[in-house]
């Protein structure tokens, strides 16, 4: 194997990178564009900042479902085959999504659009599940590096998509169904660039480990974060009963304790699927309000524009992963922390934005300390679990985005409605009552809370001239903008902590560094 970092361990590394990067380009266009397309559907349908952000949501559940079986069989069956299903689910998605109309009730129009991005998500996690392991697999060497290289096309296609909604979007703009169906450009080229492609095998395929041995440090404890995590998307999204939810869910947790001989897991992979969950929270949870919210704060243009500079941002500092690790010396570990303490000075700054120059500050700090979360902790299951081949960092990867989507989005989005109507009750309660949905929203198990009408919110929003009634809905949309943000705050100060733990611990053990399967003489759980 090349010893040289900057070099991957076949002849079309570099081909097999780039055309990894344009998948996951095609997946952060539509997710750009679906960010700032928020307030039409809002604006079409009626929809509350609850039902918004479930729609956002589902982005993220359908990546799960996507990335986790496919990282299971992908060992099995070829990266090809999976490209393929990939470049299908992306093209039925737009058809999906594309059947909503204006004339068409709220409820079948929110289906339409809920299911479409579904699939969409499913295509993304399906494609994820290829360049995870696969970038991995042929830069062995130099992981955090590469990986950080591979996700820096998700930032490029925020860019892109925030570019569509700048110059396209607006209440007089391009059809959101045009801005949108951009996506499929991009899509039509990693299909090109994918095509006739060799493909290696990972480390674990290339030793003759079976499922059952790939997932033996997944085990009965990382299997129980995926396995709860689907039990809410049964609840929430399938609409099954609270019984049949958790007899699901118990029923695949069973399934890998049979697989694994009823292994516990390894207990530091157990942590590092929890933190993602949070992860997925604050970066893609936020990321999905954060054009909407600071459009909202300052005006939709400049909330456009503040997203596509923070994207081009993370675009940027996502090529210096192998100087961050290798110059300044910092470990993956070490840099995660550093970029948690940054999340959460940069939320608090963003929630109080008064000004252009202010929310351009703010966001800087938000962007750089989100931007290495992603690809640095696929890189420590890379480093720490060579073992596990693609179906660990598929797993994690698959954590990340279900906990965007039920967790992450809906919660801002409970929040935004939450915060929203306690100032609006505290200060014209009759105008709340004139002015509120007609069906409440629950998140987990906080108070069922009955949110303004969407129509009614962007009518107050993008007035002119505001009369004193929609002055007191805009008012009270901004406040509970901020004080969301304040409350996301708290997720990465929660992993700043875990991080901290996870450092004193490598410390104890002699240094954090990667290690080779042939490295590892027993399996411990530990």
């Amino acid at each position: 194997m090349s010893t040289d970092l900057t070099e991957g361990i076949a002849p079309n590394a570099k081909r097999l990178l780039w055309a990894g990067f344009l998948a996951i380009l095609a997946a952060g266009i539509g997710f750009g564009v679906r960010g700032g397309i928020l307030a039409n559907w809002a604006a079409d349908f009626g929809f509350t900042g609850a039902q918004l952000g479930a729609i956002g949501g589902a982005g993220f559940t359908g990546f799960c479902f996507g990335i986790i079986i496919g990282g299971v069989v992908v060992d099995k069956i070829g990266y090809g085959k999976l490209v393929f299903a990939a470049f299908l689910f992306h093209v039925l998605s737009a058809f999906i999504t594309f059947a909503a109309n204006k004339g068409q009730s709220a409820d079948t129009a929110y289906n339409f659009l809920y299911w479409g991005t579904f699939v969409f998500a499913l295509a993304n996690g399906t494609l994820e599940a290829v360049a995870n392991p696969l970038v991995s697999t042929l830069f062995p060497n130099n992981r955090t590096h590469y990986l950080n290289i591979l996700h820096a096309s998700w930032p490029l296609g925020l860019v892109f998509g925030g570019l569509i909604g700048w110059t396209l979007g607006g209440p007089e703009g391009t059809s959101w169904k045009i801005q949108l169906g951009l996506f499929l450009i991009p899509t039509v080229l990693y299909g090109i660039a994918f095509m006739g492609q060799s493909f290696p095998k990972s480390e674990a395929s290339a030793k003759g480990l079976h499922v059952g041995d790939m997932m033996k440090e997944v085990g009965i404890l990382g299997s129980a974060v995926a396995c709860y995590l689907l039990v809410l998307f049964f609840q929430d999204a399938l609409k099954l009963p609270n019984a049949v939810a958790w007899s699901l869910g118990g029923a695949l947790l069973v399934a890998v304790g049979v697989i694994t001989k009823f292994s516990v897991g390894s207990v530091l992979l157990f942590i590092l699927f929890v933190v993602h969950a949070l992860v997925g929270a604050v970066e893609l949870g936020t990321d999905n309000w954060i054009q909407n919210i600071t459009g909202n704060i300052l005006d939709e243009k400049q909330g456009k524009i503040l997203f596509v500079f923070t994207s081009l941002l993370m675009f940027a500092l996502r090529f210096c992963g192998h100087f961050i690790e290798s110059k300044l010396k910092i470990s993956p570990i070490g840099l995660l922390l550093i970029c948690s303490i940054l999340a959460v000075i940069g939320l608090n700054m963003v929630s109080g934005i008064q000004t252009f120059m202010g929310a351009m500050v703010a966001l800087a700090v938000y962007a750089v300390g989100k931007t290495f979360f992603w690809p640095t902790m696929l890189a420590v299951v890379g480093d720490r679990f060579p073992r596990t081949g693609a179906i660990a960092m598929s797993i994690m990867g698959g954590i990340g985005m279900m906990s965007a989507g039920l967790l992450g989005g809906p919660g801002l989005g409970y929040a935004k409605d939450r915060y929203t109507v306690e100032h609006l009750k505290e200060t014209n309660a009759a105008l709340y009552e004139t002015a509120k949905a007609e069906k409440g929203s629950k998140f987990l198990f906080f108070d069922e809370v009955t949110g303004l009408d969407g129509t009614k919110l962007s009518e107050a929003q993008t007035a002119k001239e505001k009369t004193p009634e929609q002055a007191a809905l805009a008012e009270a949309s901004i406040v509970g903008d901020r004080k969301t943000l304040k409350a996301d705050a708290f997720i990465p100060a929660a992993m700043a902590v875990i991080y901290l733990l996870l450092m004193l611990y490598f410390k104890a053990i002699g240094g954090y560094k990667p290690i080779k399967i042939e490295e590892e003489k027993t399996y411990s759980p530990s």
